[in-house]
């Protein structure tokens, strides 16, 4: 069973520490770092050096600062203290480069991810990833039905966020030809904290899980 080390920032990261504990048997710990950070930090290894080294030592490190000055040099720790995989939440943009990110990958033998959508975590070949995905990640249901209702769903993954099982709870009692519908729009109403007004974030969170219950409803 992998160790899980979450960095939160005020309040990003704590849903998935929440989920962790509730529907796996995962080891988790985490970080907490500043809510408010400059826009520009000019010396990102400052910012860092004061951390608990020992925490990075984790199997796998999933990361909220989504802060591209900081992320790199948080991927560096994780890659000097032994982790396998670092999962890098809220996009590229803000991640850090992408060219420093490969080399420190390759320097290290460290795994990295980076999600705008943790909910969109699918296959790897990573296997401390892989471990976590087997719980979290891209939604993946099994739905019963009777008379033309839902009479029950079970959550094989859900979003780290916990918007899955919200929806498998909420969808119970529904009609099947509603069901995939409501289902989007049920993670929709979840207070996710996906972005918003865009074709992307939240709006894919809900495609994601909209197909879920349509894979389910095709193969039960």
């Amino acid at each position: 069973m992998i160790s899980i080390g979450v960095i939160t920032r005020g309040k990003y990261g704590l849903r998935l520490i929440d989920n962790i504990r509730k529907h796996s048997e995962f080891k988790v710990s985490s970080l907490e770092i500043p809510e408010t950070l400059p826009d520009f930090i000019e010396d990102p290894a400052e910012f860092v050096n004061g951390l608990d080294k020992s925490f990075f030592s984790n199997d796998l490190i999933i990361t909220y600062i989504m802060h591209p000055d900081i992320t790199p040099e948080i991927v560096r720790l994780a890659g000097q203290e032994g982790a396998k995989a670092v999962i890098i939440a809220g996009g590229l943009g803000r991640a850090g480069g992408k060219d420093e990110l490969s080399d420190l990958s390759k320097k290290y033998g460290i795994h990295i991810e980076i999600h705008e959508n943790c909910c969109d975590i699918g296959s790897t070949m990573n296997n401390a990833v892989k471990e976590f995905i087997s719980f979290f990640g891209r939604p993946d249901i099994k739905v019963t039905t009777k008379d033309g209702f839902i009479s029950n769903i079970e959550v094989i993954r859900g979003a780290p966020c916990g918007s899955t099982w919200h929806m498998a709870k909420n969808l119970v009692g529904s009609k099947i030809h509603d069901a995939s519908a409501k289902g989007g729009l049920l993670v929709q109403q979840y207070p996710c904290r996906a972005i918003r007004g865009t074709t992307s974030g939240i709006h894919k969170a809900a495609k994601l899980h909209k197909e879920a219950v349509e894979k389910a409803l095709n193969e039960g």
